[in-house]
């Protein structure tokens, strides 16, 4: 399918043109729509979707640019929100048939912002069930006989696809970064805390994270700006200024960058051939702005501790569920949730003890970098469509709350895209941005001057 030439513009360029009534939201919410029909029944990254509330949206947002009052930053970009993320009078169904039909009344905070900064609420995106590891509907644009990743699978599909320019989905081990990767798209994690989850399905308070997808570190940069913020509602939000990130990713470094790269536990035994050999030409093509930093050993039990708090905590979140219709969740949740019953209340207390002191021994390397460099993932996306892929390489940032960022840098042996995993100190959001955005002119220009002429 030819690719309409709007559905290529890239979203900071984009927005302008919706802002200026150069391109009219009707337009491109249109040539949205027209996308999904002709790919949606291969790539099926959609748990609901109306093209008439699209355009009906759309519609109101032309008449009030052309009527003279102010838009909004997100003017007419269309977005697309993960299904465990509650819209009101549009079904929110968290991916299980225990909410089939559950329409909420009133929206997370995440889409009020949404839809005050101008967004098209495009439709729900396919969760796997209860953002866990049952495998979805949706499969890798790229190949569909490979996982796109989960659990915001949709998210990451329909992005990588150009259904939409912009999506939402959580992260509580590596559910953004993860599917991010194997679809070849921008997936950003913000600094736990950073973005407000109320409204938004629960699985583990001390870890849920939203995260954004775009094609460009530019977008996911001008969406998570609109989301960062405070709520009374949401524990982990604090008040606090809003982050310059859109503006901070576009500037310059006022000095070149320098990057650790981490050998995360199990890398050596896990990451394949191509990640392997990506990362070698990686950190050469770096040179002296790269150098590598050792984990201490207690690290290594790091997934092991971020298990038992995800799993004592979706034990306690999703009980109700459990009452209501245990037979009716997968073999994966229930075990989960079986596991999580038998966590000893010292173990997952001590656990959570654990984030503050992995953050210390990060902090060293940090004073001597702009950010750790490290993969993704273990490799390209699986060719199965019985798995998610293994988020092992991501676990660790979310249990230390750090902010991190998948760059779709490299390519495996296949032909299917492989993330470039870039990570903060906890804070240091929009200094990540731009170093991502270092990263890929360095990566970008060195290709070129590499390339024959």
């Amino acid at each position: 399918m030819t690719l309409n030439p709007l559905l290529s513009l890239d979203v900071v360029e984009l927005r302008d043109r919706l802002a200026s009534g150069a391109v009219r939201a009707v337009e491109y919410a249109e040539a949205c729509l027209d996308r999904i029909a002709a790919l949606e029944p291969e790539i099926q990254a959609w748990a609901y979707l109306d093209g008439d509330h699209v355009i009906a949206q759309a519609r109101a947002l032309d008449a009030r640019r052309q009527s003279g009052m102010p838009v909004g930053p997100l003017h007419g970009l269309p977005v697309g929100l993960k299904d465990v993320i509650d819209t009101a009078h549009m079904p929110t169904e968290n991916g299980t048939p225990l909410d089939a039909g559950r329409v909420p009344t009133e929206d997370a905070v995440i889409v009020a912002k949404l839809k005050a900064a101008g967004a098209i609420i495009m439709g729900k995106t396919v969760s796997t069930e209860m953002a866990f590891m049952q495998p979805s509907k949706t499969r890798n644009p790229h190949n569909t006989s490979h996982t796109p990743g989960g659990s915001s699978s949709g998210s990451a599909a329909a992005v990588a696809a150009a259904m939409v320019p912009l999506a939402v989905g959580t992260q509580t081990g590596g559910s953004v970064i993860r599917p991010a990767s194997f679809c070849g798209v921008v997936g950003f994690k913000p600094t736990f805390g950073a973005i407000p989850r109320t409204g938004v399905l629960a699985q583990s308070p001390s870890l849920d994270t939203i995260g954004v997808f775009a094609r460009s570190i530019e977008g996911a940069a001008l969406i998570a700006e609109i989301l960062f913020g405070y709520d009374a509602r949401d524990v982990a939000t604090t008040p606090q200024p809003t982050p310059r990130l859109l503006a901070t990713a576009m500037t310059a470094p006022l000095v070149t960058p320098t990057l650790a790269f981490v050998r995360q536990p199990q890398f050596d035994t896990i990451a394949d051939d191509d990640t392997i050999m990506a990362f070698r030409e990686l950190t050469a093509v770096l040179g002296e702005q790269c150098f590598e930093a050792p984990l201490p050993k207690a690290f290594d039990d790091a997934a092991d501790l971020r298990g038992q708090i995800h799993l004592a905590e979706m034990a306690k979140c999703y009980y109700a569920y459990e009452k209501r219709g245990r037979d009716q969740l997968s073999p994966q949740i229930q075990e989960a949730m079986d596991k999580g019953n038998k966590v000893l209340a010292r173990d997952y207390l001590a656990a959570l003890d654990w984030r503050d002191l992995y953050n210390v021994a990060l902090d060293e390397v940090f004073q001597r970098c702009d950010a750790i460099i490290t993969p993704a993932a273990p490799g390209a996306a699986p060719g199965r469509l019985d798995t998610t892929g293994n988020p092992v390489f991501n676990g660790l940032w979310t249990l230390c709350g750090t902010p991190a960022i998948t760059l779709p840098l490299l390519w495996a042996e296949n032909g299917l895209p492989m993330g470039v995993q870039l990570v903060g100190r906890p804070g240091d959001d929009a200094r990540l941005l731009r170093t991502a955005h270092w990263l890929v002119n360095h990566v970008t220009n060195s290709e070129t001057e590499g390339a024959p002429s």
